[in-house]
């Protein structure tokens, strides 16, 4: 965690140096340091599509210098955030331009084809929606593998950067122009990050989501928890502590 924090500020300093003096060597350093998240976005998208994974990673890097010439660190907004789309949005149109279709593996069609019948079925006799977790269960496959043929079929149409995805009054707002909206890419990515906790929560223990939840949801304080619930300060402690591991775990980025 700590050499993480020591990148990350490394991270920050170069950027505001490269915003105030563009050195050839300071951007260089900041793609290097970046490149972890061009191969992460080349690996999710060459699943979806025919294209090999280092065509898209060469693709991403330009992205990726993209966002670094753009960025503006007094925006305050994480440069992360702000690159994804400039990454991704570079790899879509590289495949718009060479008319690759985005092709999903049969399996995954069958698997979201019966995942929506038994999620119909679920919330007709549960009375509420039920979560992924719950409906890879009945699919008999792995919550990571349900995602992944959601995603799949999410992204199948993303290659269509003129498609209207939303009507104003007078103006029809494009994909092309989401991808380079920093506020709509953060909302979106905030929105995602609160649906993956809620699964990695609901995959828990009961005793052990009761005190994450009480202590970092809620902010009870940990004796407080203990006394509540019965227990010791320190068995609280290390619920907390099994329930952190176990989360890190859950919501860990899948390798390919």
């Amino acid at each position: 965690m700590t050499n993480q924090m020591s990148v990350r500020s490394r991270c920050i300093e170069l950027l505001v140096s490269y915003h105030r003096n563009r050195s050839i060597s300071a951007r260089n350093q900041l793609v290097q340091m970046n490149a972890g998240l061009v191969r992460k976005i080349a690996h999710r998208v060459s699943h979806q599509c025919a294209e090999p994974y280092e065509d898209l990673e060469q693709i991403g890097y330009l992205g990726l210098i993209r966002a670094i010439e753009r960025f503006d660190p007094s925006q305050g907004c994480a440069f992360s955030s702000f690159a994804v789309p400039y990454i991704r949005g570079e790899m879509l149109h590289f495949l718009r331009d060479k008319s690759s279709a985005v092709k999903i593996p049969r399996r995954w069609q069958d698997l979201q084809r019966e995942g929506q019948k038994i999620k119909e079925e679920l919330t007709n006799k549960l009375g509420y929606i039920p979560n992924e977790s719950m409906i890879a269960e009945k699919l008999g496959v792995s919550v990571q593998e349900w995602r992944q043929s959601l995603m799949a079929s999410q992204n199948s149409t993303l290659l269509s950067l003129d498609a209207t995805v939303s009507q104003q009054v007078d103006t029809q707002i494009t994909l092309a122009d989401t991808l380079l909206d920093t506020n709509y890419q953060a909302l979106q990515r905030l929105e995602e990050e609160r649906q993956q906790l809620q699964s990695a929560l609901s995959q828990l223990e009961e005793n052990t989501r009761e005190v994450i939840e009480s202590v970092f949801l809620n902010e009870i304080p940990r004796k407080e928890v203990a006394k509540t619930i019965g227990v010791s300060p320190m068995t609280v402690t290390r619920r907390l502590q099994k329930g952190i591991d176990q989360l890190v775990t859950l919501m860990a980025p899948a390798t390919a």
